[in-house]
């Protein structure tokens, strides 16, 4: 497992099965899956955690066709309970 600051209240955790979470403040609320691809919460939070989701969606994209699929909140936070 990889931590991985990306800004104030920002941050990505990184699984070995290639399983990523991003974090605003502590909530996870974005991810890549190998089985779902990307993912979003469908739970609004606030204007700046809205911010952040869109700030990551948009680093993930580098010019591919990174789809996000918007999921149920449970789902992200099953993603971030991957086994290290």
């Amino acid at each position: 497992m990889k931590l991985t600051p990306i800004a104030a209240n920002r941050n990505v955790v990184t699984f070995n099965d290639g399983t990523e979470v991003f974090f605003s403040y502590e909530t996870p609320v974005a991810g890549y899956s190998p089985v779902l691809g990307y993912v979003s919460t469908d739970k609004w939070y606030s204007s700046t955690t809205t911010r952040h989701i869109n700030k990551y969606k948009d680093s993930r994209y580098n010019g591919l066709d990174a789809h996000f699929t918007t999921v149920d909140q449970a789902v992200i936070n099953n993603l971030s309970q991957t086994e290290a």
